[in-house]
């Protein structure tokens, strides 16, 4: 039984780095993001507000990528539901 747990809690750990991995998209995504934002305010000063107000707004859709991984890798580590099932 120890054996058992011992496995399913190495496999969380292994699943929530992975589930990490998840964090790189959304980081690359606003870099990208914002880089091409600071270039159209420069080709159009005066689109400045409605250029900001997009790039946010898509910096938030693409950061709850990052958010749902971090969310899902803190529930493998610290409420792991699998555990219960070895009782």
């Amino acid at each position: 039984m120890i054996a058992g747990k011992a496995l399913i809690l190495a496999a969380s750990a292994i699943g929530a780095g992975l589930a990490m991995i998840g964090g790189i998209g959304p980081g690359i995504g606003q870099g990208f993001a914002a880089g091409k934002g600071a270039e159209a305010v420069g080709r159009q000063p005066e689109a400045q507000g409605d250029i900001i107000r997009t790039m946010l707004l898509g910096a938030a859709v693409a950061e709850t990528t990052g958010i749902y991984a971090l969310i899902i890798a803190l529930i493998l580590l610290f409420a792991n539901p699998l555990v219960g099932l070895l009782k």
